[in-house]
């Protein structure tokens, strides 16, 4: 599989039969050919996460097929699907798994033939200064209730949110989530291009358990190729 960046917490990732798209905000969509199949994910309706641009593809792109949170406002197509959280579907081989944000939306966890790609939209723990602390232990409550329903799952690739506003705080969620999570590969996200938090997470004692498992994430267009591990 190859994972481009795009932006903020949009993501490609292309093997020899789809693309699969999320949560795209801007940037430079990776070329393909116009007749593969493409899935696009948008988790919720912030725009940092969804940009309707993303409807004019299908002009290029006739195998196209919108999985959105149902907090998104678009109208309805044949080839659109709205999720709640905690949902269930299959389309094709392709089965998806919606799970609950402690923000808007949801996050999605999708799985083809023997793959697992996890999204966290805007799921996460997300520690405030200046809220109360029944806010606080509430957003950590919900995200560890969250986080739980993966820990017996494998999961091949993730796109975890590390978020610099929080401050002390930001590596908390996905420090959680690399503590219970079986997760391969670990693309940090919603960075807002602070870009050394990254490094700063990868340099910290608190990562030192699992840092083998995150990639860095520096630049707008990146891509990594996945490979399989012998044996898988």
């Amino acid at each position: 599989m190859k994972v481009t960046y795009l932006y903020h917490s949009g993501f490609t990732v292309e093997d020899e039969r789809a693309m699969y798209v999320f949560d795209y905000y801007k940037g430079k969509l990776p070329e393909t050919e116009a007749d593969k199949q493409m899935y696009v994910f948008v988790s919720h309706r912030h725009s940092d996460h969804f940009n309707p641009e993303i409807f004019e593809w299908e002009k290029e792109h006739p195998k196209i097929q919108y999985i959105l949170s149902d907090d998104v406002e678009a109208d309805p197509a044949p080839n659109r699907i709205f999720l709640p959280p905690d949902k269930k579907i299959k389309i094709g081989t392709l089965k998806i798994e919606t799970l609950r944000s402690t923000d808007e939306g949801v996050a999605f966890l999708v799985a083809f033939r023997d793959k697992r790609i996890y999204h966290a939209g805007d799921l996460n723990w997300w520690h405030w200064e200046g809220e109360s602390i029944d806010y606080n232990r509430s957003m950590r409550k919900n995200y560890q209730k969250e986080i739980k329903k993966l820990a017996r799952k494998k999961i091949d690739l993730a796109f975890v949110v590390l978020d610099p506003r929080q401050g002390g705080a930001a590596f908390s969620g996905i420090d959680y989530f690399m503590r219970n999570v079986r997760a391969e590969h670990v693309f940090p996200m919603h960075m807002w291009k602070d870009y050394g938090l990254t490094d700063r997470l990868l340099t910290s004692e608190i990562s030192s358990g699992y840092r083998n498992r995150i990639h860095r994430v520096w630049e707008e267009g990146q891509t990594v190729e996945i490979k399989e591990r012998k044996g898988e």
